[in-house]
């Protein structure tokens, strides 16, 4: 038996503010932008959409609201929170991809290139595709054609959580909301959070494993204790990047702690909510507590790039000294060379034989330094840092 499915949804969250959904609205209702962006491509990002409704409202949050001729109702909120929901048409994973295709060609595209200007995203994370949760709403389901559909999408159960107005139960990529009896508003509302907090956690979690990325990166090299002349240069670029990945990365951190206070004291105040509390009042301390650790291990992070560039930065004074000192006295030599050969025996004339002498001895002095350079760049420096534990 198919089960009656309500709604579809699905979503995403990055940090936004009051100010960001005001830019949102003014691209949205006339393709227009405060900034320096291509008139052109606004007003084809846009049309792209196909919005037939769209408005600003006020309630828990401020947010806008808008239609498409697809079939696709969109609810952007002034935390960066998007939702997007469709009423089922088809095939119900064709009508997944529809909602999905929307979300990752024409809006994501067009609010991608509306905030284009300004603090880039690291490269690390610009490139990192989402799985978003689906969120399929059923009305008043049995176990059994919910347990077919779970199936039919080859998701294995994690949870299930039974009350006496609505079922959850979870598979790896897919949400199924069971409506016994609820209000369809106040499903919307719980699904809302649920996918703030994963995506909030998601965003934790490719931060955990960038830090883990980039600490390896210089471990490796610091763990052979010794590194070659040539190799130290563009090794130190690297953590020069590094360095600039971890500071744009920070302060995104240090946004996040205001986003979980706000979504968790709104959400409890809402009375309609609190059937649902039982299942989310935990998950904000559990992220809370969890953005502290990240906190922890980033700071550890940036110290542990810190001085490695510090080392690296001097391995690269010494290699350069080292080279300036040889260049040095070669150059002494020669000259040296020349000045007794000018005072031990008369010059010789400007002949055939004068140009080879000449050319003769530049390119000695060529090979010599080539030679030396080359002894140089292969020349192993030693790592010396203080051994630290890694994190567990």
């Amino acid at each position: 038996m198919t089960p009656q499915i309500e709604k579809i949804y699905v979503g995403g969250w990055f940090q936004r503010t009051s100010l960001h959904l005001s830019e949102i609205y003014d691209f949205l209702r006339e393709a227009e932008s405060p900034l320096d962006l291509d008139k052109d491509k606004l007003k084809n990002l846009q049309k792209d959409l196909e919005i037939n409704f769209l408005e600003m409202k006020v309630e828990d949050f401020e947010y806008i609201n808008f239609k498409s001729n697809l079939d696709v109702e969109v609810e952007i909120y002034e935390d960066g929170l998007m939702i997007l929901e469709k009423s089922p048409e088809t095939e119900i994973k064709d009508d997944i991809k529809k909602l999905t295709a929307y979300y990752e060609e024409k809006l994501s595209p067009a609010l991608s290139y509306i905030f284009s200007l300004g603090a880039p995203i690291p490269k690390e994370l610009a490139n990192i595709k989402n799985i978003y949760p689906y969120f399929l709403v059923l009305d008043k389901a049995n176990k059994e054609s919910i347990e077919s559909l779970l199936k039919h999408f080859q998701q294995k159960k994690y949870f299930e959580i039974k009350e006496s107005t609505f079922e959850i139960y979870r598979g790896d990529k897919l949400y199924i909301i069971n409506n016994i009896s609820e209000n369809l508003s106040d499903v919307r509302k719980f699904i809302q959070e649920q996918i703030f907090i994963r995506e909030f956690k998601g965003q934790m979690h490719r931060y955990l494993n960038l830090h883990r990325a980039i600490w390896e990166k210089i471990a490796e090299v610091k763990e052979q204790g010794k590194i070659k002349g040539k190799d130290i240069p563009p090794f130190k670029e690297k953590i020069e990047s590094y360095s600039k990945t971890i500071n744009l990365i920070e302060a995104r951190i240090n946004q996040m702690d205001t986003y979980i206070r706000t979504r968790e004291a709104v959400f409890k105040a809402n009375k309609k909510a609190a059937k649902f509390i039982g299942v989310l009042q935990f998950k904000y301390e559990t992220l809370a507590d969890t953005l502290e650790y990240i906190k922890d291990i980033w700071t550890m992070t940036k110290n542990y790039v810190g001085s490695a560039l510090d080392l690296f930065s001097f391995l690269q004074a010494r290699s350069t000294e080292s080279s300036v000192k040889n260049l040095t006295v070669i150059t002494s030599m020669g000259v040296g060379a020349t000045l007794i050969s000018l005072f031990t025996q008369k010059a010789p004339d400007f002949t055939l034989f004068g140009a080879i002498y000449f050319l003769i001895l530049a390119f000695i002095g060529y090979a010599t330094n080539k030679i030396m350079g080359m002894i140089y760049s292969n020349r192993m420096y030693k790592i010396k840092d203080v051994e630290v534990a890694k994190d567990i």
